[in-house]
């Protein structure tokens, strides 16, 4: 018998509820593929104990910097993350092993008295932690003849939806995927459809990421891998990554499959990025063949960065950073 079947496997996971759930849910599958028992390690990131806007603290790594810790500590033998919490550039030693299925990657608006977004009178007080947000979600107002007042918020998702139930703001925007993992997505009072509102690059999905040395596990892991969600979300981290903007910038992306029928043949990605006023924005797509390897998804993002560069994008971004 393997001496390692009856040793635990550690699974490192923030705190927060919504963390826990998932990892949860990743903790029963690998449980299920190697028959060895797996246990959550609890890890407090900075992102958890900064009260700082994630603009002002950087966004990019600050909920996964610990976790990354932890592995190379080896304190831990593999770990949970929001995929677009993910720096775009990935460590030599800790590879990404596993991107289960996408959960929906759309934005969810939580409303008083069930309010659509259309529905939301002129001058609503609108909840949302991520200036992406704001730059769509005031170009969509402008588009609808009204204005809204976007304020930046931080929390989890009790945190979060209580701004509303206690009359604060109107209403305040969440990822549709959070939601559903903790069995909340009937709070939604509308789901904002990708045509007005882009997702962050990776939301929905989960990284599940161990040390690239580990053989043995990254195999055991790569039975939850979903080959079409880690192309669409390369393809969108490509064009994050190529615009040298991080996960706290105004920029959206999103890779579609396109199906003829019943056969997947293409994959369109679309980008955006814009002022926080929503006054400006560039928005574009591509589309092309599904990417059969890790090197033709980076090359879709980079043409699509490419081309929103030529028009402008930079610009819109205020201090780039990596």
């Amino acid at each position: 018998m393997n001496p390692r079947l009856d040793q635990p496997l550690r699974l490192g996971t923030r705190r927060s509820k919504l963390a826990m759930s998932q990892s949860g849910h990743v903790a029963d599958a690998v449980r299920a593929i190697t028959g060895r028992p797996v246990e959550l390690v609890e890890i407090t990131t900075y992102g958890d104990v900064s009260r700082e806007h994630l603009a002002q603290i950087g966004g990019t790594g600050v909920f996964v910097t610990a976790l990354r810790d932890a592995l190379l500590r080896g304190e831990i033998d593999f770990a949970v993350h929001s995929l677009k919490d993910l720096p775009t550039t990935q460590p030599d030693d800790l590879v990404i092993a596993a991107m289960p299925p996408r959960e929906d990657p759309r934005d969810a608006l939580v409303a008083r008295d069930g309010l659509t977004f259309e529905q939301l009178p002129d001058g609503a007080r609108v909840g949302t932690g991520s200036p992406r947000r704001m730059a769509q979600l005031n170009h969509a107002a402008r588009a609808l003849g009204k204005r809204i007042e976007t304020v930046a918020i931080r929390g989890n998702v009790d945190t979060r939806i209580g701004f509303v139930r206690n009359g604060e703001l109107d209403a305040v925007v969440l990822a549709a995927a959070g939601l559903n993992r903790i069995g909340r997505s009937d709070e939604a009072t509308d789901f904002l459809s990708v045509d007005s509102v882009l997702p962050a690059p990776g939301q929905g999905a989960l990284a599940v990421e161990c040390l690239a040395s580990d053989a043995e596990l990254i195999a055991a892991l790569a039975e939850l891998d979903d080959p079409h969600t880690r192309a669409a979300v390369t393809a969108e981290r490509s064009l994050l990554a190529a615009l040298e903007a991080g996960c706290s910038a105004p920029v959206g992306a999103l890779a579609d499959l396109l199906a003829d029928g019943q056969i997947v043949n293409e994959m369109r990605l679309r980008g955006v990025v814009g002022t926080l006023d929503g006054t400006t924005l560039v928005q574009l797509s591509t589309t092309g063949p599904v990417p059969q390897s890790y090197d033709d998804a980076m090359a879709l993002g980079r043409e699509l960065a490419d081309e929103m560069l030529a028009k402008g994008a930079a610009g819109l971004m205020g201090e780039r950073s990596l």
